[in-house]
């Protein structure tokens, strides 16, 4: 069966969220990430602002040096956070074999899901319309047969892009005159060494000789694969399929263990609903982070059946409490396993003897009903609240520092 991806990639995200919470900013030169005066770089900017050759990861004096009229912003992480919770959840509506590489970015495997909801043309459409209609602000879609075709569609028409490459024979015509450096894998070192090699498309690479490509070894016939449109990667969902996770990649490397106990508090909720609104209960809890040189750790904890955020969290905190900090954390993540069906119930000898147990589980009922029906933010615990302002507060100082 031929594969139908999906390549959702959202337009200049953060400061795409910056116009839509202010609309004074909208035809701007907008740059999210330090200021000026500050030690600091662009963590985004939107499109008016890369007229000027700004970029990530730009130094921001060098970005206010080559725009002195853009428009620079700190980041509002929280709100990054719960529009990214919003879009992720809309794709998970029409299939969970997702890949999410980013707050922003993530592939979909739909070859299943076309029975149910249309073709992949479709579903990426509607999707491109719900997150616009949900969000408020655009996205970028592209449909392929393999990932490799996907991600090169949804960068063919951005902003709010649209593009479809049906074959590897629609590949080959689309793709042969441009850089090489446009294929998954080639970074400025690979491209510099094809260049002397005489490679500097994708039409180039695609008809270079196989013992010409040795000198590279391995990735020498990936890279001629990819130039020929062909890859056999799998879209990898990013937890197992019997679990239920969210994890968030920081714009940048956290220290502060209170903005990361926040951020854990804020997933615990969004895996929560998606448990509620599967009727699971899970039996183990396990997070998930990666450090700043990209080393990651998970620890795990089985104990009683609970789907509930708040207990979730207890968990989770437990379990974050015992880790040591000793570099900066790029992602963290949470997970929830061992998924039992709805219907379950567990209570202590001494819970039967008190109504309070039914009473707290009504509650959460009557909670959970209303945050289906009328939207997820109906309702946010205290806790959730000030979580949310610590993050933000925290974010800001970070940056400020």
């Amino acid at each position: 069966m031929e594969r139908k991806i999906i390549h959702l990639d959202m337009d200049a995200f953060y400061a795409a969220i910056e116009e839509r919470d202010n609309p004074e900013l909208r035809g701007k030169p907008v740059v999210v990430g330090a200021l000026p005066n500050e030690r600091g770089v662009v963590s985004t900017c939107n499109y008016e602002a890369r007229k000027y050759g700004i970029h990530s990861a730009m130094s921001s004096a060098e970005a206010y040096r080559r725009c002195p009229t853009a428009v620079f912003v700190h980041g509002h992480f929280p709100k990054y956070i719960e529009a990214s919770n919003q879009v992720h959840a809309i794709m998970e509506e029409y299939t969970d074999q997702i890949e999410f590489l980013s707050l922003d970015e993530g592939y979909m495997d739909v070859t299943g899901s076309e029975r149910f909801f249309g073709s992949a043309q479709e579903i990426a459409k509607t999707i491109q319309r719900r997150v616009y209609e949900t969000v408020g602000t655009t996205c970028s879609v592209g449909v392929g047969y393999n990932m490799l075709s996907a991600k090169l569609a949804s960068e063919e028409k951005k902003p709010r892009g649209f593009f479809v490459i049906e074959n590897q024979a629609e590949f080959l015509e689309l793709m042969k005159d441009r850089p090489v450096g446009i294929l998954y894998g080639v970074g400025q070192k690979t491209v510099e060494r094809l260049s002397r090699m005489g490679i500097r498309t994708v039409g180039d690479l695609a008809n270079a000789p196989e013992v010409g490509l040795s000198v590279l070894g391995k990735l020498g016939g990936e890279l001629r694969d990819y130039a020929r449109g062909i890859d056999h990667r799998m879209v990898t969902p990013n937890v197992p399929a019997k679990s239920i996770g969210k994890e968030v990649t920081f714009p940048a490397d956290v220290t502060d263990r209170k903005l990361l106990e926040d951020t854990l508090l804020l997933l615990s909720r969004h895996v929560s609903d998606r448990l509620l609104a599967k009727n699971l209960w899970c039996s183990t809890v396990t997070v998930k982070i990666k450090f700043s040189d990209l080393q990651s750790i998970t620890r795990a904890k089985t104990g009683e059946m609970l789907h509930h955020a708040e207990d979730l969290y207890k968990v989770a905190e437990k379990i974050f409490s015992q880790v040591e900090l000793t570099k900066p954390v790029r992602l963290i993540g949470i997970a929830a396993g061992k998924l039992a069906d709805s219907g379950y119930e567990q209570l202590g000898f001494s819970d039967m003897l008190t109504e309070e147990p039914q009473k707290e589980s009504s509650l959460h009922r009557v909670v959970n009903t209303l945050r289906r029906t009328y939207g997820k933010d109906t309702l946010k615990t205290a806790k959730e609240l000030l979580a949310e302002r610590n993050l933000q507060e925290t974010y800001h100082e970070k940056k400020d520092g």
